[in-house]
């Protein structure tokens, strides 16, 4: 695994998300990729990203800009920043009702690369300020 092979795979894996593709984005993923979300569960397995995928592409509508990404030299870990524009569209057991609001966050991820594919994903935004745009 290169550094430049580490960037081109982060970067499918998030042109697949902007394109509200998530069977492309499971193609990104070991089987037993381990999924983290700092406000959020942690969940192990395609199947059960997938079920993640289905339920956000229920509840928002996002896409992520000014990416950028980070490898280190062996390929093996990742970063990346990014804003997200989105909306939100179906309420989230737990969070403010969903009225069509849309909001501008900013967030990263940090990854972790095996066989050329990500066996981890940790995703961070601020969950407070993602109810306060949506609260106002």
């Amino acid at each position: 695994m290169t550094r430049e092979t580490t960037l081109s795979l982060i970067r499918r894996y998030y042109d697949a998300f902007n394109a509200a593709d998530p069977e492309g984005m499971l193609a990104c993923l070991t089987e037993d990729v381990e999924h983290r979300v700092n406000e959020g569960g942690h969940r192990i397995g395609k199947a059960r990203f997938r079920e993640f995928c289905a339920h956000m592409g229920v509840s928002y509508r996002e896409q992520l800009h000014d990416l950028t990404i980070f490898a280190t030299d062996d390929g093996t870990r990742a970063a990346a920043e990014f804003v997200v524009h989105g909306e939100y569209l179906k309420t989230d057991p737990g969070l403010p009702e969903a009225r069509g609001q849309t909001y501008i966050l900013p967030a990263g991820g940090f990854f972790e690369v095996r066989g050329g594919l990500i066996s981890r994903i940790t995703t961070f935004y601020n969950l407070n300020d993602w109810i306060r745009q949506v609260s106002q």
